[in-house]
């Protein structure tokens, strides 16, 4: 770059410095969308608290199964399963 295209183009250096940080944080935070170390440190976290009685079986489950469909959804986005629905629960006392 020659020294009068350098002063001519001075004025657009904020602008050109803006937009590169604009990819610099796109960049991070698709980085961090596809990053399973969170995902597996909260699996360690809900083992630990279930070995530890702070949460039941049932509510471990639930949770674990959510937070593998994530990780699964992280590592094959083309190839993600969608969640179930909840299984409707039986009404007590049946219809009249």
């Amino acid at each position: 770059m020659g020294l009068l295209t350098g002063v001519l183009l001075l004025p657009l250096a904020p602008v050109r410095a803006a937009g590169w940080l604009a990819e610099r944080v796109a960049q991070a935070a698709e980085e961090e969308l596809h990053d399973p170390a969170p995902l597996m440190a909260r699996l360690r976290d809900l083992h630990r608290a279930l070995e530890e009685g702070d949460i039941g079986e049932e509510a471990f489950e639930e949770q674990e199964e959510e937070l593998l469909l994530l990780l699964q959804q992280r590592q094959d986005p083309d190839h993600a399963v969608a969640a179930p629905p909840p299984a409707e629960q039986p009404e007590e006392g049946g219809p009249p």
